[in-house]
């Protein structure tokens, strides 16, 4: 595994070595204290994750915030993985942000397209797509490590799930070392994804999503705003325990604990909680789920 001095530590060369565990938190905003997601981490540190990975905000705004969390993470000694995407972003912006995370020692970063912002027909950027960051990064920045995102059961907006994994291949080709997947319930659906790109030379270590079902309004919002499908088994709990959000709570998490339990089985390359900036329930999983290293 590539480890400089310190806490750098290229996620490609962990995955070499062993399966990955790692969790995704998000900044506030910017009127809002710092100090409660501080205590989630501390909380979540003592799962002893390889890594923790840093969103920004929707359109690609509040990302100085983010980079304030990055820096926050990174001076705790634990490795960050920042995300960043097209929207809006020039390629002198990016050459920027991108120089100011390496000096903080960031080794790893998500690079993402995003979603198009309400209104716009595009990035309104320097960039159309994922693999033209990815690209530009790698120039830039070659050091890096690049993560992509995937979609086992396809991105809303491509055709077919084989018109999308072109645009994976594509990325694979542009210098991404290893990919993230959009949260997937359906653990057969992934299982047949792995295999459908493995066929199509598609060598990439996948790290595995997992979005905790911890309310109703929240699960259904997710899936759907992601086109993701909700299994029987999960559809069944928000029919059953939908108007009560205690009960629907306590069967969420006990689905969660066997969906990581099956991705666990399937023999993934690392598991990635969304933690929803929150930890109780988080700890509660983990614990039931064996996780705990």
């Amino acid at each position: 595994m590539e480890r400089k001095e310190g806490n750098g530590m290229k996620i490609s060369g962990l995955l070499k070595e062993r399966a990955s565990f790692s969790f995704e938190v998000f900044p506030p905003k910017i009127e809002q204290s710092l100090e409660p997601l501080k205590e989630t981490l501390d909380q979540l540190y003592r799962f002893k994750p390889d890594f923790i990975s840093c969103t920004y905000g929707a359109g690609g705004t509040n990302k100085g915030r983010s980079t304030e969390l990055c820096d926050m993470i990174e001076r705790s000694g634990h490795d960050v993985m920042p995300h960043f995407t097209c929207i809006g972003n020039t390629k002198q912006g990016v050459h920027d942000f991108i120089g100011e995370y390496v000096s903080m020692g960031v080794e790893n970063v998500l690079a993402l397209r995003g979603d198009i912002p309400h209104g716009l027909d595009g990035t309104n950027g320097d960039f159309n797509n994922a693999s033209q960051l990815i690209s530009f990064i790698r120039e830039n920045f070659p050091s890096l490590c690049l993560g992509a995102a995937c979609y086992p059961e396809k991105h809303m907006e491509a055709v077919s799930l084989e018109e999308d994994i072109k645009y994976l291949k594509l990325k694979q080709d542009c210098g991404a070392e290893f990919l993230i997947t959009q949260l997937c319930h359906d653990v057969e659906a992934y299982e047949s994804f792995i295999d459908q790109i493995r066929k199509k030379q598609i060598h990439l270590p996948v790290i595995v999503g997992i979005m905790p079902a911890l309310s109703k309004d929240g699960i259904i919002r997710m899936t759907v705003s992601n086109g993701c499908s909700i299994p029987r088994e999960l559809a069944e709990i928000i029919g059953k325990y939908g108007d009560n959000p205690e009960e629907f709570k306590k069967a969420g998490k006990e689905y969660t604990i066997k969906q990581i339990l099956r991705y666990k089985t399937a023999g993934v390359n690392g598991l990635h909680i969304y933690s929803l900036n929150k930890y109780k329930d988080i700890v509660d999983i983990l614990q039931a789920s064996d996780l705990c290293r």
